[in-house]
């Protein structure tokens, strides 16, 4: 190795280490799981993936397009499943083609849960009408209502409350 890369390679090795344990520090490992996102809305889709991605906030991620293909992906998985491979949060849109939120919601109680499931669910929507908003907070599966687009900062808070 050439005299001046040993230089170059000692002068940076301690701010490499620091860089990487302040990345460490400001992005731990995921506690979560597994999430899902439960909307029709690509970009938002998008967005959501790239976030969870860069902030690590969960290991796997599942993705439906609307509430018919969530609820038959539940329906066949739960009844040989441990609550370990069910989502720790979901994130719904309420209105959506083939299955809204709403009908999602109603079938989705209906679902037999694994024991010990601990799955949290949140409306995220662009609707601020008030009457859907206080419908789904009073829904008893339902953590909050999130209007679209959500704070980055809120967005992470949810995932990190989930953890602690």
């Amino acid at each position: 190795m050439d005299p001046l890369a040993c230089v170059a390679k000692l002068a940076l090795e301690p701010l490499l280490k620091l860089f990487y344990k302040l990345h460490i520090l400001n992005h731990p490992a995921p506690n979560i799981k597994l999430s899902c996102i439960i909307d029709d809305d690509h970009v938002y889709v998008n967005l959501v993936k790239r976030i969870i991605d860069i902030k690590s906030l969960s290991e796997n991620l599942l993705i439906f397009k609307n509430g018919r293909e969530a609820i038959e992906h539940f329906k066949i998985l739960l009844p040989n499943i441990d609550s370990s491979l069910f989502p720790e949060i979901i994130l719904l849109d309420l209105n959506m083609p083939i299955m809204d939120g709403w009908e999602f919601l109603k079938e989705f109680t209906q679902i037999t849960p694994p024991k010990g499931l601990k799955t949290t669910l949140y409306v995220v929507s662009s609707s601020i009408d008030p009457y859907e908003i206080e419908r789904a907070k009073a829904h008893f599966l339902v953590k909050d209502y999130l209007i679209k687009p959500v704070n980055l900062n809120d967005f992470e808070m949810i995932f990190r409350q989930k953890i602690g």
